[in-house]
């Protein structure tokens, strides 16, 4: 299953969330900058990291791994 981390340049939040990702094994992880495309800032601006899977559904931080393991699993 492919993943996608949205965030944005300098955002702590966005390192944190990243950490995340990797204490929960996440493989298969596309990063995103949002900066400078109009409809991803438009759409993560203030919500960013936000961490999407391929079917679409998507998951807001805060996050930890228990989280993303849960979230991971719904498919």
């Amino acid at each position: 299953m492919q993943l996608t981390l949205f965030q944005r340049d300098d955002c702590h939040l966005c390192d944190q969330a990243y950490e995340v990702l990797v204490a929960a094994r996440v493989a298969d992880l596309e990063v995103v900058w949002i900066d400078g495309d109009v409809a991803l800032e438009a759409r993560y601006g203030t919500r960013v990291p936000v961490l999407r899977r391929d079917d679409g559904g998507e998951l807001d931080w805060p996050f930890d791994a228990v989280k993303v393991r849960a979230f991971v699993s719904l498919l």
